[in-house]
């Protein structure tokens, strides 16, 4: 299967200002685009790329006065399967685990473990630990929180929307995240593309999606609290402790957004050819 990826975003700079952008492709993933996909600005600058402490590609560089906009138009090959799924996978015990899963256990800015350990412990306590306590983690959020746009706030954390009850799939991921950190299972956050891909279309405009890897049996394993169904077409940007670590676009300065523009699609070999998409 080949998905169409790409992104125009546009800002309105009234000063120059340094911006970081995380919008490239994961390494772990790279090797599957059929066309690098390579951030360019308008009007050009200089980009300056580097990876983070979690692995993920950053884009460095000074956003001019004015108009100003990040775009980019690739090809990723994909299996076209479905999220993998391992009802046996184990769940580590801490001491076992590996030394770098480790932050992923810990309080982050908006996953409050130490605030909800007693609350997870009631809530899956008598879940079997591994891939069955993750699962009754997911379905539990995906069941007792509402999705809304209007309800999402940037500065909305874990405790908040198990109060609040609702948010948009950031907030279903934090406290999935927070659930299973509690429970001492080793997750993180993830952000990338996810295409309407063998569900009904959505009537909204597309946009970056998150989901979390919780760590089991050796794994890094993809799981999702909002959709609480394995999906096709999942593309991952980046990994972090949360939102906060994968930021689309990080600007030192005010950087007012203009347009905002997500593509992500099953496309055909010929509508490839015919665009220049392909390497070669």
């Amino acid at each position: 299967m080949l998905i169409r990826l790409g992104y125009d975003i546009e800002f309105e700079m009234a000063s120059a200002a340094a911006m970081v952008a995380m919008l490239r492709v994961h390494p772990s993933r790279a090797a599957s685009l059929l066309k690098p996909d390579r951030l360019q600005t308008d009007p050009p600058v200089p980009v300056e790329s580097y990876n983070d402490s979690f692995g993920n590609i950053c884009s460095r560089f000074v956003a001019p006065v004015g108009p100003f906009r990040l775009f980019c138009s690739s090809v990723i090959e994909d299996s076209g399967e479905p999220d993998p799924v391992d009802a046996g996978a184990c769940q580590d015990e801490v001491q076992d685990l590996p030394a770098e899963t480790l932050r992923f256990l810990l309080p982050s800015r908006y996953c409050e473990v130490d605030l909800m350990a007693n609350l997870a412990e009631e809530l899956f306590s008598d879940a079997q630990p591994g891939w069955p306590r993750v699962q009754a983690i997911c379905s539990w959020v995906h069941r007792s929180i509402t999705f809304g746009y209007h309800l999402a706030r940037p500065t909305k954390t874990a405790v908040e929307v198990f109060r609040e009850r609702g948010g948009v799939c950031r907030d279903f991921q934090h406290l999935a995240i927070t659930f299973c950190r509690c429970m001492g299972v080793p997750a993180r956050y993830a952000t990338g593309y996810l295409g309407d891909i063998g569900v009904p279309a959505s009537d909204v405009p597309m946009d970056f999606s998150a989901w979390f890897e919780a760590y089991l049996g050796g794994c890094w394993w993809a799981f999702d609290a909002r959709h609480n169904t394995p999906r096709i077409g999942r593309v991952l940007i980046a990994t972090g402790r949360d939102a906060a670590d994968v930021a689309i676009t990080t600007s030192f300065g005010r950087a007012p957004m203009k347009q905002f523009t997500v593509v992500t699609r099953e496309t055909e070999t010929d509508e490839v050819k015919q665009q220049g998409l392909l390497l070669g």
